[in-house]
């Protein structure tokens, strides 16, 4: 979907233009089924039986249509004239060629011949690009790539080289990724949306097929894997069987999805954490699609896309209506964004981990302020960072609130291409193209100073062993202090750093039996140890490092107590095979830790069950339990119902705290345990030193390791192969399915869009505080058994056992609907206290499940607000948090502030986010939820503005403004549709 200089556009627009004149722009170019066909390239993508000759592809192999088209949806909105002024601009404006042809250049071979041809930077011969920041020349060269001065202008060429100023004034540029990333959990309901929407598309009259992944769609499926089994030589079998068992008509689902949709590959489950497979296979850092050479940028539907700009790849999260619309052609509108210069010096002291190092990072980075910007990293530090340090920092991006963390390509990044097993000539090619258009960098050259918008620095010698929680990422708390801080959680009233449990009941003894043998717990009692997490298990160094912990404790004779539910899930089969050869696995089983999956498990709730025994003595004792993870999340309900604390740690720190079983230590003046001598053991006696860790990465973590692995996958496995699927290209629905349902977005739709909606004496369905996440709003974790949901299952005759989880659910707008505001743990002011997921009925008074109320609401023909404080919606980029209110019939949040995903999010559902004017709040403006609230938005879209005042009233005469938060007028026009697929698929139908 790219220009080139041989470019047919304007013949496009005219055969659009002389066909159907009431068209804004055509698609059918780009997306009837004609132009498939005559595309050599554009073959359906899947692993297993379905798509045998997928097997036989070059790696990294993806289709593209051979002839762009130069529309958009967006350049459809982005201009207001009427439709025969704009087309008469737009003939007048472009030419038959590329608007940049001439800088369109060739990249020789060293021994000759050519790579390919590419959009050369220095040609522009500005000396404003040299100061750019490496993140922001990837968007620039993106923009002239797609110039076509109509859905991409070379106005919009001018506000990137000129970042400096613009960046300021919170300009909107368009972006086109070249690819997009699905995890099942978001997958799977971005799969049954373009399923929808092909029948909305049929119900309109119009051609469903026009309803195809554009850009290359790589979906993994790793977040379906629960630790059911743990603490065995069979656990990944039994777990996987398990998975296959609950989950295989969502399997089965995405293999048709596979083939009914072009240009989109599923990886089967089995083969790792999305993240990983993205930074150690499906990574291209540079593409060459059929001669042109373009930087790789990814967007994904997993918040910790981010991972992937470790290797200097542009990526990101964004939610999945998004994704389906960039899948579909539509280059995102995002404002240009501000980039913060992290400055690395020094060297980490022995010892110290890439995890301390994140967590570090991650409370700086929120100190600063960086919602909405790039973090881009430089600095004489990066020589001593491994490409799977850098990609840690980068994985926390969510966590410390950027939009990246980026880590340009140098010479660490390339020596990581050839480890993982890239060739040698595409590893050349990478270099000679980033080289040429000035986004290498090369450390041992003199460095021009780059302009930033904010600048920090870190020495990295002052980086120290640490943790984060109990509650949140970027609470990070040192080693040295956590004994202190722990005592002081058990003092400090409930909230992220406290449960106010009283002194007299601090040294409480749960005495219980595990198995016939005597048990105890106490408040800090370890009952789950995950080493688990796309954060830390692709790095070699902390995984080794957690071996190497297990061997020394178990050659002293420690063991951890058989009730902590111990566990390790690796991010790829290559970890197994460098735990292998270096021997520690073996160690690491002794200890409890055998591979129980490959995927994400505990780090979002896929923990599994923790012994009855263990929960009944933390339940009937209200005993903190605590849970310790090798993660990025740790909010409260998250990762275990039992566990109130939960802790962030590197793997290590994991195996360590699982021997001393509690939180509750100082590691530097308490021992861990007692070895077979007799004698105390601290944690200074297992702790391996850097050198050590070194000398077993360098003997064990070998390439041939990373193709064997890779190779394996794409043959899929037996379960997965085994898997038979319709070839219909639209999707047929069961109605008794209580996975896959057809979702109710697109009935009684017309071609008219429904324009602003009014919200008038809307009541108020919850009233939140502070870090309301996306785990409270629509939690992935277990279904409770007296929720909303648990109910709905009953009905329909699923046994409790086979409840399975949210996450998994999310193709079932029924289930998802009944689980938003459904973690036990959400505290809504209107409850005076009571924590769970419960909310008043204002008129009736009646205290009611969420759902319950406010499904009484709606059936009612009342309006729902939410009153929220900041950082509403932070955690994962989960479009559930949006669709399920949606659903409910909220209509508008108004918020202190929002999480960058959850803002875009509630736009593309069509609910209104609007922020409380700074130093204002529900509680300084004296709301308390039990009024009636009106929004005085403009009805006709054209008179409002991105990020305009207005006001809202209660019905009890009180009065306040807000800002709309519509950033851009791209988002206005959804809004005026209803949503952002709604307007997709008017446009479409019109094709």
């Amino acid at each position: 979907m790219y220009i080139t200089a041989s470019s047919s556009a304007t013949s496009s627009i005219l055969r659009a233009a002389s066909s159907r004149s009431s068209s804004l722009c055509s698609f059918r170019s780009l997306l009837s089924p004609s132009v498939a066909s005559h595309s050599s390239l554009l073959t359906r993508r899947s692993f297993g039986t379905i798509s045998p000759a997928f097997r036989s592809l070059p790696r990294w192999s993806h289709c593209f249509h051979s002839k762009p088209s130069p529309f958009s949806l967006t350049s459809q909105i982005r201009a207001v004239s009427p439709v025969l002024d704009r087309l008469q601009r737009t003939f007048s404006s472009m030419a038959s060629e590329h608007p940049y042809k001439g800088i369109f250049t060739t990249l020789p071979k060293p021994g000759g011949g050519e790579f390919g041809k590419f959009y050369s930077l220095p040609a522009l011969n500005d000396p404003r690009i040299d100061k750019l920041p490496y993140s922001i020349r990837i968007l620039l060269e993106s923009a002239i790539r797609n110039c076509d001065n109509f859905q991409v202008t070379k106005e919009d060429v001018e506000k990137i080289i000129d970042w400096e100023k613009t960046s300021p004034k919170q300009v909107e540029i368009p972006f086109k990724p070249a690819r997009v990333l699905l995890q099942d959990f978001t997958g799977v309901p971005a799969v049954v949306d373009l399923a929808c929407m092909r029948d909305a598309m049929n119900k309109l009259g119009s051609d469903s097929n026009k309803i195809n992944p554009l850009v290359p769609v790589d979906l993994v499926i790793d977040h379906s894997v629960q630790v059911d089994v743990a603490r065995s030589e069979n656990a990944v079998q039994a777990n996987m069987e398990l998975e296959f068992q609950r989950n295989k008509e969502r399997f089965a689902f995405l293999k048709w999805g596979s083939t009914a949709f072009q240009n989109m590959l599923v990886v089967p489950p089995g083969s790792g954490i999305v993240h990983q497979v993205n930074l150690e296979y499906l990574g291209r850092v540079v593409f060459n699609t059929k001669g042109l050479l373009y930087p790789d940028s990814v967007v994904g539907t997993d918040s910790h896309t981010t991972m992937i700009d470790g290797l200097g790849v542009a990526g990101w999260g964004v939610g999945g209506i998004e994704a389906e619309a960039t899948m579909l052609g539509q280059p995102m509108s995002m404002v240009l964004p501000g980039v913060v210069g992290f400055k690395l010096s020094g060297k980490m002291r022995n010892g110290v981990t890439a995890t301390d190092l994140v967590l570090t990072v991650t409370q700086m980075l929120r100190k600063h302020g960086v919602v909405g910007k790039f973090v881009e990293f430089y600095g004489d530090g990066m020589s001593g960072l491994s490409l799977a340090d850098r990609a840690t920092i980068a994985n926390m991006s969510p966590e410390y609130g950027a939009t990246m963390g980026f880590f340009p390509v140098d010479h660490v990044t390339l020596q990581y291409l050839k480890l993982t097993g890239r060739s040698d000539e595409t590893v050349a090619m990478i270099e000679a193209y980033l080289r040429a258009n000035n986004m290498f960098v090369d450390y041992n050259e003199p460095q021009i100073d780059r302009v930033y918008s904010s600048y920090l620095e870190l020495n990295l010698d002052n980086v120290e062993p640490c943790i984060s929680g109990p509650k949140r990422p970027h609470d990070r708390v040192t080693l040295k202090d956590m004994k202190a801080d722990w005592h002081s959680c058990l003092d400090s009233k409930v909230g992220f750093k406290g449960f106010a449990i009283p002194k007299e009941a601090q040294e409480k003894v749960a005495n219980f039996s595990f198995n016939g043998q005597p048990a105890e717990l106490k408040h800090g009692s370890v009952v789950i140890a995950a080493i688990t997490s796309c954060t830390n298990t692709s790095n070699p160094s902390v995984m080794l490092g957690a071996g190497l912990v297990a061997k020394k404790a178990s050659d002293l004779g420690l063991q951890v107590k058989p009730w902590i539910k111990t566990s390790l899930a690796p991010g790829s089969g290559v970890v197994t095979k460098y735990l292998l050869k270096s021997g520690l696995q073996e160690y690491l089983n002794q200890q409890g830790f055998h591979i129980v999956g490959y995927g994400c498990t505990t780090c979002i709730g896929n923990s599994g069950e923790i012994n009855e025994s263990v929960g009944a003595a933390i339940t009937e004792n209200d005993i903190v339990a605590a849970a310790v993870l090798s993660g990025n999340r740790n909010f409260e309900g998250r990762v275990h119902p039992l566990t109130r604390a939960n802790y962030l740690a590197s793997p290590p720190l994991v195996v360590a705290y699982a021997l001393a079983g509690t939180v509750n230590i100082d590691f530097e003046t308490e021992p861990i345990g007692t070895g077979k001598n007799g004698k105390d053991v601290f944690l200074r006696d297992i702790w391996p030193t850097t050198e050590e860790i070194a000398e077993v990465v360098q003997s064990s973590v070998l390439p041939d390791m990373f193709r064997a692995t890779y190779e394996s996958i794409t043959k899929g496995n037996p379960m997965w192969n085994k898997l038979s699927v319709p070839e219909d290209s639209l999707y047929s629905w069961d109605p008794n399915s209580t996975y896959i349902h057809e979702p109710p977005y697109f009935k009684d739709m017309t071609m008219d869009p429904p324009g602003p909606h009014n919200v008038k004496d809307a009541y108020c369905l919850l009233n939140f505080g502070d870090s309301i996440t996306t785990d409270h709003i629509s939690p992935a974790g277990n279904i409770q058994k007296d929720s909303p949901a648990a109910k709905f299952l009953l009905e329909r005759g699923v046994d409790r056992k086979d409840f399975n989880s949210y996450g998994s659910r999310r193709g079932n707008d029924e289930i998802m609907a009944r689980g938003t505001f459904a973690n036990i743990r959400i505290v809504n002011k209107l409850m005076n206290g009571e924590v769970g997921p419960k909310t008043v009925h204002i008129p009736s008074g009646e205290k009611l499940s969420v759902f319950d109320a406010a499904m009484k609401y709606k059936s009612a023909g009342e309006d729902t607000i939410i009153l929220a404080g900041a950082e509403y919606g932070s955690g994962s980029s989960r479009d559930w948090a949006a669709k399920g209110p949606m659903l409910q019939g909220v209509k508008a949040v108004i918020a202190k502030s929002f999480e960058r995903i959850h803002r875009s999010n509630l736009v593309g559902m069509g609910i209104i986010p609007l922020c409380f004017k700074s130093g204002e709040d529900a509680d300084t403006l004296g709301l308390t939820g039990h009024e009636r609230y009106t929004i005085h938005l403009p009805t006709d879209i054209s008179e409002i503005r991105p990020g305009q005042d207005v006001t809202v009233t209660t019905d009890n005469g009180k009065s306040f403004t807000c800002t709309v938060r519509f950033d851009t007028e791209v988002e206005l026009a959804y809004f005026n549709h209803g949503g952002i697929l709604p307007y997709v698929i008017r446009n479409l139908s019109k094709q």
